[in-house]
């Protein structure tokens, strides 16, 4: 069993996402005792309040398997100069009802991938700002804004060497940012 548990969400329901492969590619470059589960959010209901005494089944499923991880990995596109609304979503069932927030003191890690030049840096920094307010500790350096081109993934999605080497220098500063937020 690995002792680091991380939840990995990606902010895209796509198929063919190039975040869920972003995803795939760099849990590979992660030491062998930690863990990855991408958790599904494409199945949640719209938030409403309204719901929060009653919460669906596919909301308490997601609530509990951040509650049992050690870690949060976001990947995310950018739709319009912010996050996707399925991730949204996601972020205010896992926080509410209010005082009962899944995310809160979970270590976390936010990149994304894009075809545009700026990768998806805003949508980072919107879902940083969601993040400091729901009190998760968000690694702050290195920032991730990956530009998806030829030689980005190879034919098996691994990561080209160029990305590859420069994910590997963040992942390992995402480990130590979980061992850090662990051990206290």
């Amino acid at each position: 069993m690995n002792p680091y548990q991380i939840a990995v969400v990606v902010g895209s329901l796509r198929r063919e996402s190039i975040n869920r492969k972003l995803a795939d590619a760099l849990v590979r470059l992660a030491p062998p005792e930690f863990s990855f589960r991408q958790l599904q959010i494409g199945d949640l209901p719209l938030y409403n309040q309204d719901d929060d005494a009653n919460q669906a089944a596919p909301v308490q499923r997601l609530k509990a398997e951040i509650s049992a991880a050690h870690g949060l990995l976001f990947v995310t596109p950018e739709y319009n100069r912010s996050l996707p609304g399925v991730l949204k979503n996601a972020i205010d069932h896992a926080s509410r009802p209010y005082g009962q927030n899944a995310w809160a003191g979970k270590p976390a890690g936010v990149l994304g991938a894009s075809v545009g030049a700026i990768g998806s840096a805003l949508a980072q920094q919107h879902l940083r700002n969601i993040l400091a307010y729901l009190d998760v500790p968000t690694l702050g350096q290195p920032e991730a804004f990956i530009q998806v081109k030829e030689g980005t993934f190879d034919a098996d999605g691994n990561l080209g060497e160029g990305v590859r080497k420069f994910l590997q220098g963040w992942m390992e500063r995402y480990v130590d940012w979980v061992k850090f937020h662990a051990a206290r």
